[in-house]
């Protein structure tokens, strides 16, 4: 869209003053997203404006409704804690008619939030103090939300880590076999199929109860969280699209998966990709000093272990997309969905010799 129509549906929303800026904002590549500038006799006022991308998200009253409810939970909570509730968590900014959301003539959905002044989101790790402080945000942001009804909250994505559905879509793509390049990936294949019994794993203890129904964020990069320019402390969870009922070691290991990796996640270079015990410690520190207690014996227990899951669920959706044609994640060059699956079996294979490194570090950080 033009920025006079950007202008045009800021203001339809609650905003403070005259819209004199509309840019767009970020590096996000899933929702369509500007920063608006506003003056009034007060001064000057800044939002985010969101479009959200209803091709992903096919249902956004639902995402609203998750948003909505989860962002006053935590607004409660921090207030509570006594800290700063316009800093520590997304503010949603109303249309002028009073809804959380506006859908416009065409269809599409617009959400509008308080622009967070003085603080600043990181694609890559700079520093180990980043990765940590992204680390202690989440354990936070988990355990704020320790006592929210989970089962309450919409699937945005539905199945989205269910991993055993996540097996059966690979073999269903394995049979079919569309593109002819299952011969190619023999190997890879073997490598998912010796391991199908790893898939059912996490379901597995929270279908018999032994690990609980957790509120998780699904996308712990560094970059959804907001660091505070002076002090270097993490102060704010962002980009909740993705927040739905689900496991702590989701999240944890997901971190772990992107975060701790010695090489990018699509190296060809497989000598150059292992987990670095040197991070997965100080992510683990941050996050477990973050829940501060929220977390099960057995959700500790198990924190390696959702590291290895994810990897390999991950790799698992790389290959399924390369034998059916790469047409969800996008690529960049021929095999490269290819070489993403094979970073992600070589990280799990290095988590395995490392497990019970792994498993002491836990230990060790333990209060």
């Amino acid at each position: 869209m033009d920025l006079q129509n950007i202008t045009r549906v800021a203001g339809l929303f609650s905003f403070d003053g005259e819209v004199t800026e509309a840019i767009p904002y970020g590096n996000g590549h899933i929702n369509d997203t500007y920063r608006i500038t506003c003056r009034s006799d007060e001064g000057v006022k800044r939002y985010i404006l969101q479009r959200m991308n209803r091709n992903v998200f096919n249902r956004p009253e639902e995402l609203m409704e998750n948003l909505c409810s989860v962002t006053e939970w935590l607004k409660k909570k921090i207030t509570e804690n006594g800290g700063d509730a316009q800093r520590e968590t997304l503010s949603l900014v109303p249309v002028r008619n009073g809804k959380p959301y506006l859908k416009d003539a065409g269809g599409e959905y617009w959400r509008a939030y308080l622009f967070i002044e003085n603080a600043t989101s990181y694609d890559l790790v700079e520093k180990d103090e980043d990765f940590y402080q992204s680390a202690v945000a989440f354990g936070r942001f988990q355990r704020l939300l320790a006592d929210y009804p989970a089962d309450t909250l919409h699937e945005t994505i539905p199945d989205f880590h269910n991993t055993p559905d996540r097996l059966a879509k690979f073999e269903a793509a394995l049979e079919a076999d569309m593109c002819g390049r299952a011969n190619k990936v023999q190997e890879e294949i073997y490598f998912i199929l010796e391991r199908r019994s790893l898939t059912h794993m996490l379901t597995d203890h929270l279908e018999n109860g032994t690990l609980p129904l957790r509120v998780t964020h699904n996308d712990t990069k560094l970059n959804n969280v907001m660091i505070d320019d002076q002090s270097g402390k993490a102060i704010c969870v962002i980009d909740l699209d993705t927040v739905m009922p689900g496991l702590s070691l989701y999240d944890f290991g997901d971190s772990i998966r992107f975060g701790a990796s010695t090489a990018a996640e699509d190296e060809q270079d497989l000598s150059k990709v292992s987990c670095s015990l040197h991070l997965f410690e100080l992510y683990a520190k941050g996050y477990i000093e973050g829940c501060a207690g929220a977390l099960t014996d057995a959700e500790l227990d198990l924190l390696p272990m959702g590291a290895i899951v994810m990897t390999f669920e991950c790799g698992i959706r790389f290959l399924t997309d390369y034998l059916e044609g790469d047409h969800y994640f996008k690529i960049h060059r021929e095999g490269h969905n290819l070489d993403r699956a094979r970073t992600q079996f070589r990280l799990v294979s290095d988590m395995e010799e490392k497990l019970p490194q792994m498993e002491k570090i836990v230990r060790r950080l333990l209060p």
